[in-house]
């Protein structure tokens, strides 16, 4: 009996089930990957979204300043008696004594120390002062700088070793009697620093504040504004005026600043709240780093 012959190679369902096994074996593998990304037993709607970086809430620390320079007021003027010369004026209020002294083309060193780097051509003057508000300072004629006798590269920016072209230190006399023209007592005192720069403007000089610095109690701290204290702090004394209030709430009186734009335009309820949300200025939209309650005294008090 001839033996049977084989049955005949089928090459398509071969293929076929080849295929099938591919597929399922792919199904099971997408499967696997998939699961790996399933979050609480469903598939994510979407990439998880991005957490709001967390801002940081101070309170702020207040700090006597004994003498304070009013920075808009500072200017220069001719000196009548001596042609060519002009003398540096201001207004300040003083709570204590104190002294003034001039610089001209100053440096700032260690524990806010002010070297004069052209004292051959002008040397610093120093001038006393007693206790007040709103005094009216003037240098004494015939101690002003001749400004032509420098170059104007000089005057009108700070130098390249950090030199400004005017530097007004005001020193507080601690514990001197008030009136007192006393010397400054031994050891660091209490001062404020005033740095500018002149700008030339129609042919005339102006000056220009650059900076202002405080050293108290041996701590160095640079003054900035603050956009919106103004509203918060002048007007009627029972807080109704328009634009005193938080830009969220609309009802609170704003009490923090938002660094490092420092605009106080919020309440601390709100500012609480909003920096678990976003991390932007209401106002500027600016990148929020900080926020700062500031407790303002409006005087209602005295």
């Amino acid at each position: 009996m001839p033996l049977p012959l084989p049955a005949p190679f089928d090459h398509h369902h071969r293929g076929a089930a080849q295929a099938q096994a591919h597929q399922q074996q792919q199904v099971v593998t997408d499967m696997g990957q998939a699961q790996g990304n399933w979050v609480g037993g469903r598939y994510p709607c979407g990439p998880a979204a991005a957490a709001t970086p967390y801002v940081e809430h101070q309170k702020a620390v207040t700090i006597r300043n004994d003498v304070n320079l009013k920075k808009e007021s500072l200017r220069i003027e001719p000196d009548e008696d001596n042609p060519g010369k002009f003398l540096v004026a201001f207004t300040f209020d003083a709570t204590v004594s104190g002294s003034m002294t001039i610089i001209f083309f100053a440096k700032e060193g260690e524990d806010c120390n002010l070297t004069p780097m052209k004292e051959n051509h002008i040397a610093p003057m120093t001038v006393h002062f007693p206790q007040g508000l709103g005094q009216k300072f003037r240098q004494p004629s015939g101690t002003g700088v001749e400004l032509l006798t420098f170059e104007e590269t000089e005057l009108v920016k700070v130098g390249n070793m950090d030199i400004y072209p005017l530097a007004v230190k005001a020193e507080a006399i601690p514990g001197a009697p008030n009136g007192s023209d006393g010397s400054p007592e031994s050891g660091a005192m209490n001062s404020q620093i005033t740095l500018a720069v002149f700008e030339k403007e129609k042919g005339e000089f102006r000056t220009r504040v650059a900076k202002q610095i405080l050293w108290v109690n041996g701590m160095r701290y640079e003054l900035q504004e603050i956009y919106g204290i103004g509203n918060s702090v002048e007007g009627d004394l029972d807080g109704n005026d328009p634009g005193k209030e938080c830009v969220i709430c609309l009802s609170e009186p704003r009490d923090t600043t938002v660094l490092p734009c420092r605009h106080m335009c919020m309440c601390s309820g709100c500012a609480k709240v909003l920096r678990f949300q976003t991390n932007r200025c209401p106002i500027c939209r600016q990148p929020v780093e900080r926020l700062l309650e500031i407790t303002v005294n409006n005087g209602s008090e005295e």
